[in-house]
């Protein structure tokens, strides 16, 4: 087994095995590591740091970053294959061309579910908010470097800064994740309504629901802050916030079920993650 591979093999096995890792933390979570408060409670997270700690940036032209994703690739086929022959399956006999006609058929479906296409529509709007908004951006940034010379009193225009940074960033970090979540939730759903699953046992739909709820509540805080950045762009961003509101309660229409999905680390044991990536 090149070494590579054997290496990757012994740090999942470290990891996965620490008793201060939370199992399956990292199947209902954001992905947003470096906001998340549970980094050093997470498996995925540990691996990813050790494995990928000399690689600074993780610039895309690094050879050396790619030899190690590709030791990763091999590493999982091999998985996949040893996993497979266990349970019996045989993967060479699968019929490929009409697996991915079922697929394609399943995202068609899917992407045509209410809930999906509400948050595909919240993603264009966000998009051309932006867009429409660049001006904005940069009359901003000369009136706090204009506060920032004149050392205005009471005035903190490196506060502001900050904080508008971190508003830009939830948005956008979110924009796309809640209907790429909802897209999951709805095959899910779908899959649920073929396969019915255990009465009592937790529903991967409901748990990508609330993964996008959770983004859908962070996403209001979030413009709700510009609009107080930018006022004069009150009826657009007021537009954006309806869209949003409207998709919330339509998500917990869909998924009743949803918010009382409890999510491994975050929404059990004595540490709680906080509601708000703002706060």
């Amino acid at each position: 087994m090149p070494k590579g591979k054997k290496k990757y093999g012994d740090l999942v096995s470290k990891h996965v095995s620490n008793p201060r890792h939370i199992r399956g933390i990292f199947n209902y979570c954001d992905r947003w590591c470096e906001r998340c408060p549970m980094t050093s409670r997470c498996s995925v997270f540990a691996i990813n740091q050790e494995h990928y700690a000399d690689l600074g940036a993780r610039d895309a032209e690094n050879d050396h970053f790619w030899e190690k994703l590709s030791d990763v690739f091999q590493g999982t086929i091999e998985m996949i294959r040893a996993d497979a022959k266990r349970q019996g399956i045989d993967l060479d006999s699968c019929d490929t061309e009409a697996i991915a006609a079922e697929h394609r058929l399943r995202q068609r479906a899917v992407k045509e579910q209410e809930c999906p296409r509400a948050g595909r529509k919240y993603a264009d709007m966000v998009d051309a908010w932006f867009e429409s908004a660049k001006p904005l951006f940069a009359e901003k940034k000369v009136a706090l470097e204009s506060q920032a010379r004149m050392r205005l009193p009471g005035a903190d225009p490196a506060r502001e800064a900050a904080r508008l940074k971190d508003v830009v960033e939830v948005v956008q970090y979110y924009q796309h994740q809640i209907w790429v979540k909802l897209m999951r939730a709805a095959d899910g759903l779908l899959e649920e309504e073929s396969e019915p699953v255990l009465k009592d046992y937790p529903k991967d739909s409901d748990g990508s629901a609330k993964v996008a709820l959770i983004g859908i509540d962070r996403s209001i805080s979030a413009w709700s802050e510009m609009r107080l950045q930018f006022p004069e762009h009150g009826d657009a961003i007021l537009d954006i916030l309806v869209q949003l509101d409207r998709l919330r309660r339509k998500v917990e229409k869909t998924f009743p079920n949803a918010r009382a999905f409890v999510r491994p680390g975050f929404d059990d044991g004595p540490a709680h993650a906080p509601d708000s990536a703002l706060a």
